[in-house]
């Protein structure tokens, strides 16, 4: 199975993850998110300066989630909750994609927008395998002392909606790229002709926008056009170095056309 019956989105998953969609891109709402924080967003509206937005976009979930309570305990549990923050996973992810971290992402992924992952450290073909169940103990471990985790990436998300469209108001696609060392174990969909496939990618992968950074992650480097409605982080959008380094961007998997640069 590679998409559930349902999600909590206003589209279906297995529209999400089309091909035709990245084609024909739609606003992706994670329900009830942006009316049950209107004053989050009703606020970041009126500041003017993208820095002072991140900023207090940050503090408002240390409220939200209580995380600045936490930050006050000293016992293992509070440790343990703060360590596991919306902060914690994305840190997670840059370093290692198969990581528990990134088991979370997976999961919220599979959980709101509908897309089951691909991979997890293995090759994942069916819910009922062995592959499947290593990847659900990973995504329970990693929530389980958590103030909320899936309630944080949704308003991550929908942060990073609101911002890509502050930059960008006109919905244009994104040219991005991704280096493999394995392209020839991606399900190849559908073969195109001039170096072009249509692929399936993993419920959530990483991207950027810089090609000559994607040949230092592989010997095949793709070029794609994703949507930003797709587009879960990316790089800058909060203050420090997550996923800086490469321009990274983090974007929601499925059908997509790619290009080989090779």
């Amino acid at each position: 199975m590679r998409y559930g019956s349902f999600n909590y989105c206003n589209l279906p998953p297995w529209v999400i993850a089309s091909r035709h969609f990245n084609e024909n891109p739609q606003t992706i709402e994670i329900q009830g998110v942006r009316e049950n924080n209107r004053f989050l967003f009703a606020k970041l509206n009126a500041i003017p300066h993208r820095e002072e937005r991140a900023q207090f976009f940050m503090d408002y979930m240390s409220v939200r989630f209580h995380l600045h309570h936490w930050e006050e305990q000293n016992t293992d549990a509070a440790r343990m909750s703060i360590r596991n923050s919306y902060m914690r996973f994305l840190k997670g992810w840059m370093i290692d994609s198969n990581s528990i971290a990134g088991a979370v992402l997976k999961h919220w992924v599979e959980r709101r927008i509908g897309i089951s992952p691909t991979y997890h450290n293995a090759c994942i073909n069916d819910v009922n395998s062995d592959e499947y169940y290593r990847y659900m103990v990973d995504a329970m471990n990693g929530s389980v002392h958590t103030s909320a985790i899936d309630s944080q990436l949704d308003l991550l998300y929908e942060y990073c909606q609101f911002e890509l469209r502050k930059f960008r108001p006109r919905p244009e696609l994104f040219t991005l790229f991704r280096g493999t060392h394995d392209a020839e174990e991606y399900e190849i969909l559908e073969e195109l002709g001039g170096r072009e496939q249509i692929v399936r990618l993993n419920n959530l992968v990483s991207f950027t926008d810089q090609s000559e950074r994607a040949w230092e992650f592989g010997r095949t480097v793709w070029r794609t056009l994703v949507p930003p409605s797709k587009i879960f982080y990316f790089s800058g959008l909060l203050p420090g170095s997550i996923l800086k380094g490469e321009n990274e961007y983090m974007i929601i998997g499925g059908e997509y056309r790619v290009k080989s640069m090779r």
